[in-house]
């Protein structure tokens, strides 16, 4: 049995291991009900708070939505809401497109929409893509809405509330209850999912109180010894310090400074945009043991930072000069309610001294407007979900010149709609002539890394030096720096492996694929032993074709060791495609393309619109130079998803490869054709033409792609290379010219162009 195999053989062992200990530890777990015996006051708090409605059985006295009859259209489909037996009902289309009755089992939230959940005989627990809007009918709400009002989204789609994109149990479940067991069997592509509560209740937050009550309940002598209170973890970093107002500077600050983040750390597991390593963080509240968070990300955050996507708090808030003060998230919001301290803005008196901030000196705006508030300014609203506004957590100085030149939103064109950015620059400069330069200071940085700019790499690497910058924005730029990795960057890249930041090592771990496969484990293997298992199963990742080279003893065991670590990460979401196309990328580089293969199997048989899945598969196919099982995945990928230019573009490599030219220019053809917006099809295809004496259509299709991508130095240096090759000296060197002028540093360019002076 080969080595992976084997350790396949003892993940799933330690996965059976792992659900059986999350029913075991159900016994640990005594009730909100229980806690509230002896908390009273913050169990009245809790009741009727967020936490408290997150997901109810669905009853007369919980469903919000209008089941008198009703009736709903969006998509071309006519839902009917009713009732009957006292039960509610939808009557709407299925995952095969026909119409048919759906009992709602659950509801899902309680503003300022309501969701509703339906079961299915596997277990599946699937969320309706039409929600009730619960605001007020003169804010405009009692209503039914779609979720996703300008797409079109019919059955088959993976955004239907059939599809695999809505499903509860791994896409919702575990922030909505209390210690959920997700209860997949792998074998029956089932699910059995259980919880202690069905809400978020005490536990989900302080962790199992079984030990707790044997503590309240024990003698005054034993609970003096035990200084944890029978709780696996306490909240309470922040309870030996306190704030202190600085009047001079009108700002608080926190004395003495707090120990830790455990409060921060266990509002981000539901809180913030993430993958699940592992359950159970009720246990011990450490979140990069549990979760790997998503950083700042393009498409989920703007340039600067900025809230794009849906992305739930923390990663903002992790940006935040407020977040590196020593405020927490109960410095603002009551933990048990989830109110606001004080209305509005006045919790933010709480630190700054309304005489000084809520002052016309200040906001240079008319005490009764937009302008004069806190978080219009400060926290700008994006609205998700249709009618749900949330705040940007990171808590910024508008800053109107950044949209100028980039993608990123301000707060001053958002309340003055209409005037555009250059007029509110202008109005900036006016009021504000002074200001000071954001402490927030990346968005340079990322918008050249995004545009592929050559200056990035050093902009980059000042973000990561930058000890003073959020380990978040520092691990982003990590993590962008991979395009540009040189001598110079390389050694930042080191240094960033060591870095006392969780969040900069594993962000560093994830660059190294783009070293030779026989360099990784030099710089991994020292990560394997990291005390957070989200750097120990990145590094295991990183390093698994070492086992395809001579190492042994200790190093062998302890490389195996995370491996399984790994394994364990992505069984855990073995319901998912994306889990088994990883472990589909982790065999085939130890050595298993049998195993790479029922991975990648298993991924398109849960989700046969997935394409990554057939591209890796042909991937593993052609390694093995079996060009035919390549070539009819890819063909089968193409038959289920016709309009996916990926699987084009790699159906043409193939081709290209097996000298099959003609039919290899049509794939690549149509999968530029496709995706326009990508600058690497266009020029692939540019170069298969000239490759095939095709070359004045190559240049026309790489001058076309010019248009669209006019810093590409790819298709530039292209269109140089063609020239020169025709003769036209004069051309080539205005195209070198070009990428001369994106990089003046570029020596290829400049060397180039030296040649091509020459020889006129």
């Amino acid at each position: 049995m080969p080595i992976f195999s084997r350790l396949l053989l003892l993940a799933l062992l330690m996965l059976l291991a792992t659900s059986l200990a999350a029913k075991t530890s159900r016994s640990e777990f005594i009730g909100s009900k229980t806690c509230g015996s002896c908390h009273a006051k913050e169990f009245n708090d809790w009741q009727g708070s967020h936490h408290d409605l997150a997901m109810q059985h669905a009853n007369k006295d919980t469903v919000l939505g209008g089941f008198n009859n009703t009736s709903f259209t969006a998509n071309g489909v006519t839902s009917r809401f009713f009732t009957n037996n006292n039960k509610f009902w939808v009557n709407t289309d299925s995952a095969d497109g026909s119409l048919q009755d759906f009992e709602i089992k659950y509801t899902f939230g309680v503003t300022p929409l309501q969701q509703y959940l339906i079961e299915f005989a596997d277990g599946r627990i699937q969320t309706l893509g039409i929600a009730w809007d619960t605001r007020l009918k003169t804010e405009g709400g009692q209503r039914w809405f779609h979720l996703y009002p300008n797409e079109s989204i019919n059955a088959g789609d993976e955004l239907h509330w059939t599809g695999l994109q809505q499903n509860w149990n791994y896409m919702c479940a575990d922030c909505h209850s209390t210690d959920l067991n997700k209860g997949y069997d792998a074998k029956t592509n089932s699910f059995n999912t259980t919880w202690a509560e069905i809400n978020v209740g005490c536990e989900a937050c302080h962790g199992p109180g079984k030990k707790h009550l044997q503590w309240a309940n024990s003698s005054a002598e034993l609970k003096q010894s035990d200084i944890s209170m029978g709780l696996n973890y306490l909240l309470d970093d922040r309870k030996t310090s306190s704030w202190v107002m600085d009047v001079a500077s009108g700002t608080a600050k926190r004395h003495p400074s707090a120990q830790g983040n455990k409060e921060i750390e266990v509002c981000a597991a539901c809180h913030s945009r993430r993958g699940l390593l592992k359950p159970g963080i009720e246990a011990d509240g450490s979140f990069l043991n549990h979760y790997r968070p998503a950083l700042l990300s393009q498409g989920l955050y703007h340039s600067d930072g900025q809230i794009q996507d849906e992305v739930f708090v923390w990663g903002s808030f992790a940006q935040s000069k407020m977040q590196a003060a020593g405020v927490t998230c109960s410095d603002c919001h009551q933990p048990h309610s989830l109110k606001l301290h004080a209305p509005q803005q006045l919790v933010c008196s709480q630190c700054h001294l309304p005489s000084k901030y809520a002052s016309t000196e200040h906001h240079k705006h008319r005490p009764d407007s937009s302008g004069a508030n806190c978080l219009d300014c400060h926290m700008p609203e994006t609205t998700y979900m249709v009618v749900d506004p949330r705040r940007d957590h990171s808590i910024r100085i508008p800053r109107p010149q950044l949209s100028l030149v980039g993608d990123a939103p301000n707060a001053c064109s958002q309340c003055h709609q209409g005037k555009s950015t250059d007029w509110a620059v202008a109005q900036f400069n006016q009021l504000w002539p002074d200001a000071k330069a954001p402490s927030q200071n990346w968005d340079t940085a990322f918008r050249l890394a995004r545009a592929g700019q050559p200056q990035a790499e050093i902009a980059l690497i000042r973000v990561i030096r930058d000890q003073k910058a959020p380990a978040i924005a520092r691990a982003t730029a990590v993590s962008e720096l991979a395009p540009f990795l040189s001598p110079l960057s390389g050694q930042v890249l080191q240094g960033a492996l060591a870095d006392k930041s969780t969040l900069v090592r594993l962000a560093a771990l994830g660059i190294l694929t783009s070293l030779p496969e026989e360099n990784r484990y030099q710089f991994a293997a020292p990560l394997l032993k990291d005390p957070v298992l989200a750097v120990r199963a990145e590094a295991a990742r990183i390093s698994a074709p070492a086992l395809r080279a001579q190492i042994s003893g200790a190093e062998l065991r302890t490389l195996q060791a995370a491996i399984k670590e790994y394994i364990s990460t992505q069984l855990e979401n073995a319901d998912r495609p994306e889990s088994h196309l990883n472990l589909g990328n982790l065999y085939m580089q130890s050595g298993d393309p049998l195993a790479a293969e029922n991975s990648l199997l298993q991924a398109i048989k849960l989700a046969p619109a997935f394409a990554p899945a057939y591209v890796n598969l042909a991937g593993v196919y052609s390694a093995q130079d079996n060009t035919k099982a390549a070539n009819d995945i890819l063909q089968q990928g193409i038959k289920t998803l016709p309009d996916n230019a990926v699987l084009h573009h790699s159906l043409g490599l193939l081709q290209v490869r097996a000298q099959r030219l003609t039919p290899a220019i049509i794939s690549l053809r149509k999968a530029a054709e496709l995706d326009p917006q990508s600058p690497r099809y266009a020029y692939v295809y540019g170069v298969a033409l000239n490759s095939t004496g095709k070359t004045q259509i190559a240049l026309d299709a790489l001058t076309a792609a010019y248009l669209l991508h006019p810093r590409n130095q790819e298709i530039i240096f292209m269109l140089a290379s063609i020239n020169r090759d025709l003769g036209n000296t004069t051309e080539a060197i205005a195209w070198t010219n070009k990428l001369l002028e994106i990089n003046p540093a570029d020596q290829s360019a400049i060397k180039f162009k030296q040649a091509l002076e020459t020889s006129q």
